[in-house]
């Protein structure tokens, strides 16, 4: 069980928050608050869970804090909501769903001798809280981070976090993952899923090492596109950063952060800004077809299964698993397919004895099996409508675009595709997603001053 010192760290966060935000310019403030809290906070399930209330964790005390703070201090510059129709759509949708999930589902749900209780209708009120409280990292991202200049902090930023968190991830890798325990007081997750071969995968503070090794792409990324976008000597210096946060990834053993560095990495490195927009919007593509894909069986999965068996059979044999899964998964969401199944497992299968037979691994059908299609289409579609947004301002206005601009919108783009084996969406997920919109939007902006005409808000 998590010790005082963990309670004690989440307790006095929102005081750094308010410093930060005292100390430094918003969008620099609220990339510290979001990213020191992401990497040191200890993970769940340290927090506070008080009645009609969602659970305050690492997840959301950063996230709430910034907003309290943003609320007091720049009230007359917030913007609530998007410019965009369909942005300010998916944002009511993301948070206001529950609602029709919890009216939708006020009856148990029975497993042979086995049965979970109905939800209620005030479960609803912490479910829209809970995932306004998610949602808060992209609002605020999209009011502070819209130029080109903060483009380029948010890389930065990442570059510098990875460096930094790779000193604790190498010890671990050495010793064995133990720095939540020593300093917190337990093991936030399996440890038999940190040990790979010989040696471990660091996890740090972090949720599980998926997530710990994302971060290192995420690093090896956001440096190669700071190295490239350099003209100077000192772009030696940012290269070398990017090499060095390859050999950490290599050392996190996550064989699919591993594979999405060795296909995009020559994305950034080698192609131009709109083959890099192509790259990230076939990417979208796949992400939201793939549900629906896996709820028609259509997914070629003996091939994929049969391609995996000739690189690892270990491997393999953990994909197929995963692939069953979802076959299971996928079927129980349809039967409740608009608002799912909501909380406390109803979307799991158990047997008669109350214990789960299912596993879920992939964000989305977290999501679908929860939420729906309501909650899938307003969560993905916030994450992915800002790639889209850009590339379409961009083209349509014939904008020139920074080289950073597009590292970020390839760095969002993968982290959603690894969200379809993995739950990686993370509050790094909303940075991105939300410095992206507003960065659409500031096009617009900037086009109207200039006198050109303004582009539908519609999309």
């Amino acid at each position: 069980m998590p010790n005082a010192l963990a309670s004690l760290a989440l307790v006095i966060y929102p005081a750094f928050v308010v410093w930060l935000f005292v100390r430094l310019k918003p969008g620099r403030a609220l990339l510290a608050s979001l990213i020191v809290g992401y990497l040191f906070l200890p993970p769940f399930p340290a927090g506070f869970d008080f009645p009609l209330m969602p659970p305050l964790t690492k997840q959301t005390i950063p996230g709430l804090a910034a907003l309290i703070v943003c609320l007091v201090m720049y009230r007359d510059k917030l913007q609530y909501l998007p410019d965009n129709n369909t942005a300010r759509f998916l944002v009511l949708l993301f948070i206001f769903s529950p609602i029709g999930t919890v009216l939708t589902n006020m009856d148990p749900v029975h497993f042979g001798g086995f049965s979970l209780p109905p939800l209620r209708i005030r479960e609803a009120v912490a479910q829209c809280i809970n995932q306004a409280l998610l949602v808060s990292p992209l609002l605020l991202a999209r009011n502070f981070l819209r130029t080109d200049d903060d483009i380029r902090d948010l890389l930065w930023a990442m570059l510098i976090a990875g460096l930094v968190y790779s000193l604790p991830m190498l010890l671990e890798v050495r010793l064995s993952p133990q720095l939540n325990i020593w300093i917190y007081g337990y093991f936030q997750h399996s440890f038999e899923q940190m040990i790979r071969g010989d040696g471990f995968r660091p996890i740090v503070f972090l949720y599980h090492g998926l997530w710990a090794a994302f971060l290192a792409l995420t690093a090896v990324l956001a440096g190669i596109t700071i190295a490239r976008s350099t003209a100077t000597r000192t772009a030696v210096v940012w290269w070398l950063a990017a090499a060095y946060m390859g050999v950490v990834l290599i050392l996190c053993k996550s064989m699919a952060s591993i594979l999405y560095g060795m296909a995009f990495v020559p994305v950034i490195l080698l192609l131009g800004m709109r083959m890099q927009f192509r790259v990230a919007m076939l990417l979208a593509c796949i992400v939201m077809a793939y549900p629906a894909l896996k709820s028609l069986h259509w997914v070629p999965e003996e091939q994929i299964l049969s391609a995996a068996e000739g690189i690892d059979a270990d491997r393999a044999n953990s994909l197929r698993f995963r692939l069953e899964n979802e076959n299971v998964l996928i079927d129980r969401a349809m039967e409740r397919p608009v608002f799912g199944w909501g909380t406390w497992g109803r979307n799991q299968i158990y047997n008669s004895a109350g214990e789960i037979t299912t596993t879920t691994d992939g964000r989305w059908i977290i999501t679908i099996g929860v939420y729906g299609w309501a909650g899938f289409i307003a969560e993905f579609g916030l994450i992915l409508l800002p790639i889209l947004l850009v590339w379409w301002r961009v083209t349509a206005l014939g904008t020139t675009i920074k080289p950073w601009v597009g590292g970020a919108v390839m760095i969002l783009a993968v982290n959603v595709i690894d969200m379809i084996p993995n739950a990686t969406l993370t509050p790094m997920t909303w940075l991105f997603a939300g410095a992206l919109l507003g960065y659409s939007e500031e096009i617009q902006t900037v086009k109207r001053r200039l006198g050109l005409a303004p582009l539908r808000t519609v999309l």
